[in-house]
């Protein structure tokens, strides 16, 4: 019984925690409670139905502003949403979405203010991909529902010239990590990634993780992150690039890459780290910062200047090299 009561106090102080921090309040993540055991299937359910039930809530107005026509299918035996903007029009083109939360809260429902405000942006239809939340599935499962994906769309006639990906936090980390996979298996690559504060690296590994444990009003690696990317990898796994992309080998090729953030993230040595290995490997990439910005802003402050001013680079980004 104790432990059943421990673990309610978990929940409740966890989903008070992220709608005051939605709400604008962002409150010191020192007073975040630690998240369940990497192995705690139980447990993890339970912040996961607290956390989903909050966020379908929170995204209400910003879907109901944009009124995004969403419909539930499956591709490649993979559950996805499938959201077109207002007035869509079918230029033959598509961008695929992996969510954040961690690898393991959120889905696609409980993410779909994202979706709908980047289909908003560029015009294109957006399918958001429900990929199996850790601990009940490990990398390996979850990037082979990416390429399933893919897959299917390809078996759609899109060519992957005419699919771009996006993805924010560890959406980010799995978008790029399922596009070095694509890679290896000699699928190809999409025409273009776009990342949002990226998980590059789910490791503790970068000097802003010191540096910004202060500032960083969203998370602490010891007590939030790091049993999240135990429960989606293995220690053993955790630099694999698949799983942080990072590490990536991308002087064998990887698809014009925007990667957008905020200067008050633990995750900035992530952006940057991630930036270098793409540049220094030739590739085309982009760092686009944001001085005081949040996780995820772009979602977080939908309303602000620069989240507007994201949007547009993001749209112009994939305009040119997707085309219209």
């Amino acid at each position: 019984m104790k432990k059943m009561i421990n673990m309610s106090v978990v929940i409740v102080a966890l989903w008070l925690a992220f709608a005051n921090h939605l709400s604008g309040m962002l409150p010191d993540p020192n007073g975040q409670p630690e998240v369940p055991a990497p192995d705690d299937v139980k447990a993890w359910k339970a912040v996961q139905q607290a956390r989903e039930a909050f966020s379908l809530e929170r995204q209400k107005p910003i879907v109901e502003r944009l009124q995004p026509t969403v419909t539930e299918m499956e591709l490649g035996g993979v559950p996805v949403l499938d959201i077109k903007p207002r007035n869509w029009k079918n230029n033959g083109k598509v961008m695929v979405y992996t969510h954040g939360g961690a690898y393991t809260v959120l889905s696609a429902k409980s993410t779909l203010g994202s979706a709908a405000l980047m289909a908003e942006a560029t015009g294109l239809r957006v399918i958001s991909v429900d990929y199996t939340l850790a601990p009940h599935a490990k990398w390996q499962q979850v990037t082979g529902q990416v390429v399933s994906v893919f897959k299917a769309l390809s078996k759609q006639g899109y060519a992957m010239k005419d699919i771009a990906i996006y993805g924010d936090s560890a959406g980010g980390g799995l978008a790029a990590g399922s596009v070095l996979k694509m890679r290896d298996q000699g699928m190809g690559m999409p025409a273009a990634v776009v990342l949002w504060s990226p998980w590059s690296d789910i490791t503790e590994t970068g000097d802003s993780y010191v540096t910004l444990k202060h500032a960083e009003p969203s998370y602490i690696y010891d007590k939030v992150l790091k049993s999240s990317a135990d429960a989606y990898a293995n220690p053993k796994d955790q630099k694999h690039p698949y799983v942080s992309p990072v590490y990536g080998d991308y002087a064998k090729g990887f698809p014009p890459t925007l990667i957008q953030g905020g200067t008050k993230e633990i995750f900035l040595s992530n952006f940057i780290r991630h930036y270098q290995a793409l540049d220094t490997a030739g590739q085309t990439v982009k760092l686009d910062l944001y001085e005081g910005m949040i996780h995820v802003f772009q979602v977080t402050l939908p309303g602000s200047p620069e989240s507007k001013t994201a949007l547009a680079k993001v749209n112009a980004f994939v305009k040119r090299h997707l085309g219209k």
